[in-house]
């Protein structure tokens, strides 16, 4: 098994969330419980910003600026490096909060979230459109994780990560349909996902300390070893998308690795696809 190297300094509490755009200059992340996002410039330093209570997601909007999932909802910036202005909450209860998202070929934008406590079914997945329309598209969910689509749109991979499995839509008319069993994770707990341009789907097995690389039809092609147990999430970057970058965590460890929170990067042969960007 082949293992990755580390890129960063552990400087995060709960990294999550990595997305590589060329529209902010490259990799971003977040601190989430910091409420922070970061972004590797060229020189291999990482700024922060500091964008509310919590920072679960981001992704690139089409006009060049980002959309930010704070704690109960969504901020919108116009730039690059702007500070996020909150829209208003998508949910009341103080006891849930943003988790985990991502955009469909669409340019609409899935946001999931979790109880702090994880109380099962407790928090939902949410359509919000380009035009800011809110749509619940899981009702019951319990820890909202990795979502992503495959490259001709038509599927739909998504981690609730307390169901022990990687799950696949189908895509008609735009909504997600007939959700079943993609893989199981074989008493891991898979938590962030993305797939490359050939269809694969690469998923971050939680408490595991790997990275698992899957066929569309489910077969297990590799797995890559990160010295840390709470390995969060992950994405393909870099000029040519073969850069693999995955986020760690040191969230509620007693004796957390050295390298817990860092961030650490493999080679892979298989390019990813460019991230899709919110339209709203």
């Amino acid at each position: 098994m082949r293992r990755a190297e580390q890129i960063t300094d552990p400087i995060t509490y709960h990294g999550e969330g990595p997305v590589w755009s060329p529209s902010w200059g490259g990799l971003r992340w977040v601190d989430m419980l910091a409420g922070d996002l970061l972004t590797l410039r060229s020189d291999g330093s990482v700024d922060r910003l500091h964008v509310g209570d919590v920072a679960a997601f981001v992704r690139p909007r089409s006009n060049g600026g980002y959309v930010v999932a704070v704690e109960r909802g969504i901020a919108l910036a116009d730039g690059p490096d702007d500070v996020p202005t909150p829209l208003e909450p998508l949910w009341d209860d103080p006891n849930v909060r943003m988790n985990e998202g991502g955009c469909d070929p669409h340019g609409n934008l899935y946001a999931g979230g979790m109880a702090y406590d994880q109380k099962p079914g407790g928090a939902g997945l949410y359509k919000i459109t380009p035009e800011g329309d809110v749509s619940v598209t899981l009702a019951q969910v319990t820890v909202s994780n990795g979502l992503d689509f495959s490259p001709e749109g038509d599927l739909a991979y998504y981690n609730d990560t307390a169901t022990g499995t990687t799950d696949v839509f189908d895509v008609v008319d735009g909504e997600l349909t007939h959700r079943r069993v993609f893989v199981s994770s074989d008493g891991t707990h898979p938590d962030g996902l993305t797939v490359d341009s050939v269809g694969n789907v690469w998923v971050a097995l939680n408490g595991a300390g790997r990275v698992r690389c899957y066929s569309p039809r489910g077969e297990v092609l590799e797995e890559i070893e990160v010295p840390v147990r709470l390995v969060t999430a992950l994405t393909l970057g870099g000029e040519d998308l073969c850069d693999l970058y995955i986020t760690t965590s040191k969230e509620n460890l007693d004796d957390p690795e050295p390298e817990a929170g860092a961030v650490f990067h493999a080679r892979v042969d298989i390019p990813g696809k460019p991230v899709l960007p919110y339209r709203g």
